[in-house]
């Protein structure tokens, strides 16, 4: 197995994000490119992401493969690619060999571990409401509700889609159908601000979020950058009020 990059950062940035919610997983190469899907360990989130081949310069696998890794040291090495640089990835026995080129040659290896359980699949949900809006202003909404809670409701109707939370305090940001796109009835459901604030760096590599969800039922936040995806599924809290 060979892959390629010749700009590393969006693998380093999903790499990033994801490291914060799980810590070993099974990430999987096969001839459509890499995935990898992970459940938090307190089995409340769900993250995945898809890099497909054609995103990389080099793209070499004779096989289906399942690597199992730590992500904090995986994140640690490619903290260490810099502007410009490339990488490339290989397979050697029970590591991973992973070379930084940039003005000069770095060469890390990186042991494979067992990481248990069965491979996970996202769920195939279909939702009452879809709301699709600029990611930065989703982000800015998410980090309005924590600074006065830890939950946040979604409510969205045909005309409007609102996030709110209170507590002492409250905070609510209002979307109009000018500035997002609202495919919805009426929905509402609450969720952990906690995790959302973890979702939200997703922007970093998406300039548009989707975000799917059902009256009290787990919600599914989608960012896409071109060919890849990133996506999270966080289950609703069950607490009625903040």
């Amino acid at each position: 197995m060979r892959l390629k990059l010749e700009d590393p950062r969006i693998l380093a940035h999903l790499i990033s994000i994801i490291s914060e919610l799980v810590t070993e997983v099974r990430i999987k190469v096969t001839k459509e490119g890499m995935s990898l899907t992970a459940l938090d360990p307190a089995n409340v989130a769900m993250c995945y992401f898809n890099i497909p081949n054609d995103l990389f310069s080099e793209f070499v696998v004779e096989k289906d493969e399942t690597l199992g890794v730590n992500l904090e040291n995986l994140n640690s090495i490619m903290k260490r690619c810099k502007m410009g640089s490339s990488l490339i990835i290989e397979k050697e026995d029970s590591s991973l060999k992973i070379i930084i080129n940039d003005k000069i040659k770095r060469e890390f290896s990186l042991a494979l571990i067992d990481v248990e359980g069965d491979d996970k699949q996202m769920p195939a949900w279909e939702f009452k409401s879809v709301v699709k809006l600029d990611a930065q202003a989703f982000v800015d909404a998410i980090e309005d509700c924590a600074v006065v809670a830890d939950a946040c409701t979604f409510i969205a109707q045909p005309d409007k889609f609102i996030i709110e939370s209170s507590n002492l305090h409250s905070a609510k940001t209002e979307f109009s159908s000018d500035e997002a796109q609202i495919f919805s009835d009426a929905s509402s459901a609450r969720f952990s601000l906690q995790y959302l604030s973890k979702f939200v760096k997703g922007a970093k590599i998406a300039n548009r979020a989707e975000i799917n969800f059902s009256d009290n039922h787990p919600m599914r936040l989608n960012f896409p950058s071109g060919k890849v995806m990133l996506s999270f599924v966080l289950a609703p809290r069950v607490e009625q009020d903040d």
